[in-house]
C-alpha cells in the first residue's frame, strides 16, 4: 500500500493538506489499484496537531535528530513526501536566526540524508517562499533575480539548494514550491490576515476597544486561500518537474489596507484603525506579487477560492475560537 508522508502535519498548512488527502482517500473507488494510500503525519515530540484526521497515522519525529529522521523514513518508505515542517515567519526571523536556519535548512538536510541512507527516491515537495526574490514593481516570475532580504528568505534559498542537489546528484525528484502569502482558518495570529480577524472577533466579543492595531497598510501582497495552496501542492506532486521552482500564488495584488477594509465590512460592529509602530517590519517590501503561469502550464492548477470567501471563513473561525 503506498504511503504519503507530511512533515509539519500538525501545523496550519499541514492541517489543510491532511483534509485534502483524506477527502481523496474517501473518494477513491473501492478496489482501486494499490488501494488507498496510508497518510503519515510527522509532528514534533510533545506537540499536538491542529487537526487529528481520521485516517492519519501520527508519528513524533524531531527533524533536528538525523538518526531519528532516517529511522522513521526507513520504517515507512514513503512514495510521496510533503515537507511542510520548518520555521515560517518572516518578521520574527531577525530575532530567531538560529531557530530559522535550524528549522528550515538542517531539517531539510536530514530529510534528504535519510532518503539517501535508505536509497529511497520518492517525490519530495519542499515549500520555499516568495521572499527569496529581489523586490520588483511587477509580477515576479521564477526566472527573476534571487536576493532575499531576511534570514527567513535566506534560509529558504538554502533549503532549495539542498533539494536541487538531491535531484541532480542523487536522482531524488525534489519539487520546489515558492509559495506566496496564503491565509485561512487555523492560521496563527502572528500573520497579518489572521491577526486582523482575531482582533475583530475580540472586539465583537467586547474583549477590546473597537480599534484595530495595525502596522504598514500600504504594502501590497499576493494573498491566496490556503486551500488553493494545498491543491497546488497536490497538482505539483502529480506533474511538476523536479528541480524546477514554481510560484504558488494568486497573481492578484491587494494592499493590506484593502484587506483591512474587507474585514471591517464583514465585522458586526463599527471598527476604526490605530497605527502601531511596533508592528512595522524592518526591510518591509512594498510589493510582493507572483506570476503562476509556469505552475498552471505544467499542472493545470489555478486558484479558485475568492478572497471574500477566505475572509468570511477566517472571521468565522476566530469568532468560534473567541467564543
Amino acid at each position: 500500500m503506498p504511503c504519503v508522508l507530511v512533515t509539519g502535519a500538525a501545523g496550519f498548512v499541514g492541517s489543510h493538506l491532511l483534509e485534502l488527502l483524506e477527502e481523496e482517500v474517501r473518494l477513491k473507488p473501492a478496489g482501486a489499484p494499490d488501494g488507498a494510500p496510508r497518510i503519515i503525519g510527522w509532528l514534533r515530540p510533545n506537540t499536538e496537531p491542529l487537526l487529528t484526521g481520521s485516517r492519519v497515522i501520527w508519528h513524533a519525529v524531531e527533524l533536528h535528530d538525523r538518526d531519528a529522521v532516517a529511522d522513521a523514513l526507513g520504517a515507512f518508505k514513503p512514495a510521496e513526501i510533503y515537507h511542510l515542517a520548518g520555521v515560517p515567519h518572516v518578521g520574527e526571523s531577525w530575532g530567531h536566526v538560529h531557530e530559522t536556519f535550524a528549522g528550515n535548512v538542517l531539517g531539510t538536510h536530514h530529510l534528504f540524508g535519510g532518503l539517501r541512507r535508505h536509497n529511497l527516491k520518492p517525490r519530495v515537495l519542499i515549500t520555499s517562499t516568495a521572499f527569496v526574490y529581489a523586490p520588483l514593481d511587477r509580477a515576479i516570475t521564477e526566472d527573476d533575480t534571487i536576493r532575499p532580504n531576511s534570514p527567513y528568505g535566506t534560509s529558504k534559498i538554502a533549503q532549495e539548494m539542498i533539494a536541487r542537489r538531491a535531484w541532480e546528484d542523487d536522482g531524488i525528484p525534489a519539487l520546489i514550491a515558492r509559495s506566496f502569502n496564503h491565509v485561512g482558518p487555523r492560521q496563527t495570529p502572528s500573520f497579518v490576515a489572521s491577526n486582523i480577524a482575531k482582533q475583530i472577533a475580540e472586539i465583537e466579543a467586547g474583549q477590546k476597544p473597537p480599534a484595530l492595531s495595525m502596522g504598514n497598510l500600504d504594502s501590497q501582497r499576493d494573498i491566496m486561500d490556503v486551500r488553493d495552496t494545498v491543491r497546488a501542492y497536490r497538482s505539483m506532486m502529480a506533474s511538476a518537474k523536479p528541480g524546477v521552482p514554481y510560484n504558488v500564488c494568486s497573481g492578484n495584488p491587494i494592499t493590506i489596507r484593502t484587506l483591512v477594509d474587507l474585514m471591517r465590512a464583514n465585522a458586526r460592529v463599527p471598527i476604526t484603525i490605530a497605527q502601531d509602530p511596533s508592528r512595522l517590519r524592518p526591510n518591509d517590501t512594498p510589493l510582493v506579487l507572483g506570476d503562476h503561469s509556469r505552475l498552471t502550464r505544467d499542472t493545470g492548477w489555478s486558484p479558485q477560492i475568492p478572497l471574500e470567501q477566505t475572509v468570511e471563513d477566517l472571521l468565522s473561525y476566530w469568532r468560534r475560537q473567541i467564543a
